[in-house]
């Protein structure tokens, strides 16, 4: 018989005491003023580096990752990294993010639960934030990268690149900071979201917060398994089906049960067995205060508000860009991508990558999307040659 796994945890997130991994930390000296107003004290930001920065620090590349990525950019699973590294395919010397070359900075993003200030941090009182995080924005949390790119003596990135949420933040750098954006990738991102995108979100904060281990966000010191872990899985679940496209699960799945089960019985088809898989391991990783946290401001994201409009903030930025989105992708469409394509003035035409793995394909097609990273890299190098790394 299988051994039986251990309870989930109260919060997938990292706390004091864990071990750091490869993160470094930057501890911001004043409070973060957000968009909202207010002012966030006591911001942390974990970041992971990968390659050398040059003398003149003009060899660095800003990588963001999404919702529920974090700074583990590339590496093994291990001590303080519960996964491995979400672009492992993509980065060490020679591969498209070539780190004898780029000093790559790959921050944890604020409001998430891998080191930087978020939900399950401790807030002024000692205790961790819980409810009482403040309601963030995308322009927030480049607002916090900014106070680590000052940090590290960078003032002009390369490149900015991201995909998902992190194509949101990267969008936002050129917009809001475009004197220090150099070149700019794009993946399988939009301008706003749109109703589609929020609805969908909205189902998925719904089943956390249904889940009475939520205790109104204040769980995190819960005993193993009466945290909102049934919620946060349940929120997977329904994400995980957004990030895939349909005929890929039929191809893979079709109807068929899970070995050893009989769905007329009570048991499981194989798809089942694939979405509780994924809903237990992010369970284990990630932290459902955080969820609720990144969601709402991924909901939030509208580069075009208070800028008049999307197209007059699009055309603050005339570095050279590259756009791309995922032909099957059913959460952010490519149509979407096709708008940014055409309003960044250096963009040029539309990168469609042909992939059969919906909006998780700038994840899973990293040959394609490496290839990109190549090209985009290519044009910073020509647009402003980077001094290599020592």
């Amino acid at each position: 018989m299988p051994a039986t796994p251990p309870l989930p945890p109260a919060t997938g997130a990292w706390r004091e005491g864990d071990p750091p991994g490869r993160r470094a930390w930057h501890h911001a000296e004043a409070p973060l003023l957000l968009e909202s107003g207010r002012r966030l004290p006591g911001v942390r930001i974990a970041y992971e580096t990968f390659g050398r920065l040059a003398p003149d620090r003009s060899n660095a590349v800003l990588v963001l990752h999404a919702l529920t990525g974090d700074s583990h950019l590339a590496g093994p699973a291990g001590p303080g990294h519960r996964a491995p590294g979400w672009w492992d395919a993509l980065t060490g010397p020679g591969r498209p993010l070539d780190t004898d070359h780029w000093f790559l900075v790959v921050p944890n993003v604020l409001g998430g639960c891998q080191g930087t200030t978020g939900p399950a941090s401790p807030g002024p009182d000692g205790r961790p934030w819980g409810p009482d995080f403040p309601r963030i924005t995308v322009r927030d949390q480049v607002a916090a990268e900014l106070l680590l790119a000052d940090a590290l003596g960078i003032d002009r990135w390369a490149a900015v690149i991201g995909g998902s949420m992190g194509g949101m933040r990267a969008l936002e750098w050129a917009v809001g900071h475009p004197q220090r954006t150099g070149a700019l990738l794009v993946l399988a991102a939009s301008a706003a979201a749109t109703a589609d995108q929020i609805g969908w979100s909205a189902a998925q904060t719904a089943a956390i917060r249904a889940d009475r281990g939520w205790q109104g966000g204040r769980y995190h010191d819960a005993a193993p398994g009466e945290g909102p872990h049934l919620g946060l899985g349940a929120a997977r679940r329904i994400a995980h089906l957004t990030y895939r496209a349909g005929p890929e699960l039929d191809a893979r799945f079709g109807r068929a049960a899970q070995p050893g089960e009989d769905p007329a019985a009570g048991g499981r088809h194989q798809v089942e067995s694939y979405l509780d898989h994924h809903a237990d391991k992010l369970t284990r990783r990630f932290d459902a205060g955080s969820y609720l946290t990144l969601s709402a401001a991924m909901n939030s994201h509208d580069v075009g508000r208070d800028r008049g409009g999307t197209a007059a903030a699009l055309a603050r930025y005339r570095g050279p860009a590259l756009i791309a989105g995922i032909t099957s992708d059913r959460l952010y469409p490519l149509s979407q991508q096709r708008e940014l394509a055409h309003a960044l003035p250096g963009a040029g035409p539309l990168a469609a990558i042909d992939s059969p793995h919906g909006h998780d394909g700038f994840l899973v097609e990293t040959d394609r999307v490496g290839r990109l990273v190549r090209r985009l890299l290519g044009r910073a190098l020509a647009d402003h040659p980077a001094t290599p790394g020592p």
